[in-house]
């Protein structure tokens, strides 16, 4: 392993997934999406409505794209939208209308309550770092630049692979590799030398199917076993726990 931080020998780059690795916001991502689906199920059903839960948050939506998150949810409750456009209205019966008030909603969370970092991650980022490793943040957020920003990580990422850069080069989103292999890219690495970090099923799933070089599975939400089901070489509570320092 190499030194300090817990990474096989030849790992040169770390692709860090950004909510809920780095940040806390996997959290709020979930409340708002829960929040957005109830409503639209509440309308549509009517008071007896199936509630959205954190199994669906993991199974369908954790890690891929907004408009993929709501297709793979609706899907699994046998409803089809029209797609629409990119910019429609958060009020508009469609998959970018839902997509767009699950965005708004989370915006406005963000701003009342701001963005922390894990502390443990933030030691590891600084280890990384300070070890020669390239470090690129991996997300599916169109909203990557202003997370890293409010939690003050901007410093730390050489290439930033978010929902924007996937969306102007048509990069498919998780659980294909293609927003990880970007990442490895930009750094100018090699996949087989590139770790992946992730907490949802479908990255550390893009991890695996990439080929990269090492999966480390972070389990902020209980499912170790699926973690490692889904191709995580490693199963880790917090970044930190790889850290030698942290190990004594």
């Amino acid at each position: 392993m190499r030194g300090m931080i817990g990474l096989p020998d030849g790992i040169t780059a770390c692709l860090f997934d950004l909510d809920g690795v780095l940040t806390g916001t996997a959290a709020l991502h979930r409340e708002a999406w829960k929040k957005t689906f109830d409503a639209f199920l509440e309308q549509r059903d009517g008071a007896g409505f199936s509630p959205f839960t954190d199994h669906d948050y993991a199974n369908h939506v954790d890690g891929r794209p907004r408009a993929d998150g709501v297709r793979e949810f609706l899907s699994s409750r046998g409803i089809e939208l029209p797609e629409g456009d990119p910019d429609d209205p958060t009020g508009a019966a469609t998959v970018h209308g839902v997509g767009n008030r699950k965005n708004e909603l989370v915006l406005r969370i963000i701003e009342d309550r701001g963005v922390d970092p894990y502390p443990g991650s933030r030691r590891y980022l600084e280890a990384a770092r300070d070890a020669g490793l390239r470090i690129a943040v991996v997300t599916s957020s169109a909203n990557g630049a202003k997370v890293l920003d409010a939690a003050g990580l901007t410093e730390f990422v050489e290439a930033r692979i978010d929902g924007l850069v996937l969306s102007e080069r048509g990069l498919r989103g998780k659980p294909a590799p293609d927003s990880f292999l970007a990442g490895a890219e930009a750094l100018g690495v090699a996949k087989e030398h590139a770790a992946v970090f992730e907490d949802a099923q479908s990255g550390v799933q893009a991890g695996r199917d990439g080929g990269f070089g090492y999966v480390v599975g972070v389990n902020r939400a209980d499912q170790a076993d699926e973690l490692r089901e889904h191709g995580a070489d490693v199963v880790v509570a917090d970044l930190a726990d790889l850290l030698e320092d942290d190990r004594r």
